[in-house]
């Protein structure tokens, strides 16, 4: 057991007392055993974080509560999971979350984030456009149609692409589930230092 793991049990203990909460009360509304939370709670036993999960939504705070904080410097750097936040929804079919700290989207040359592109709704045509730079796609899961010039692909998980962004392009999930993907463009659309932020349209590329 690492000190951050014995440190996250005791917080957890610590909210328990402050709420008056028994461990059988607590493990009713979440389902985690009595023998399993105190094991938690005293260090002995590590937790996933879907756990984790439920037992902040009993003392209704944040998963951020229960991990130490890190340096700015460090925190500039690194996006634990339970921090990923969605940055939009593009119409009926994008999810976008960024792959990095909200805040510092405008400073980085690169753009980094988890897409996820819902079965549309109706039939429509694709349209393909270019522009500058370059981007990389890696399928986490579903399938990707990929329009790249005249070609078109299909990408399965664990597939990717690297193209330039110059060629017109577009992507589409024709199946009947959802396509996930990890997204990289460079350059990052939102650093106006790089583009003309004044002529910045927003497509599944780019947010």
């Amino acid at each position: 057991m690492s000190k951050i793991e014995s440190k996250i049990g005791l917080k957890a203990k610590e909210l328990r007392d402050k709420h008056g909460i028994t461990l059988k009360e607590l493990s009713e509304q979440t389902n985690l055993s009595v023998g399993y939370l105190s094991q938690f709670e005293r260090g002995i036993n590590t937790i996933a974080i879907d756990s984790l999960n439920k037992i902040a939504s009993v003392y209704n705070v944040e998963l951020s509560y229960f991990f130490p904080e890190s340096s700015s410097e460090k925190k500039s750097i690194i996006l634990k999971s339970y921090e990923q936040k969605l940055l939009d929804v593009l119409g009926n079919d994008y999810i976008v979350k960024p792959l990095f700290h909200q805040e510092n989207r405008k400073t980085f040359s690169m753009y980094p984030r988890i897409i996820e592109i819902l079965p549309r709704l109706e039939s429509e045509e694709i349209q393909i456009y270019s522009h500058d730079g370059e981007e990389f796609v890696y399928v986490l899961e579903g399938i990707l149609t990929l329009f790249y010039g005249n070609e078109i692909h299909h990408l399965y998980p664990g597939d990717s692409a690297y193209y330039s962004s110059k060629v017109e392009h577009n992507w589409d999930n024709e199946t009947n589930n959802t396509t996930k993907i990890i997204s990289v463009s460079s350059p990052n659309p939102f650093n106006c230092d790089l583009v003309d932020c004044n002529t910045l349209k927003l497509n599944p590329n780019h947010v």
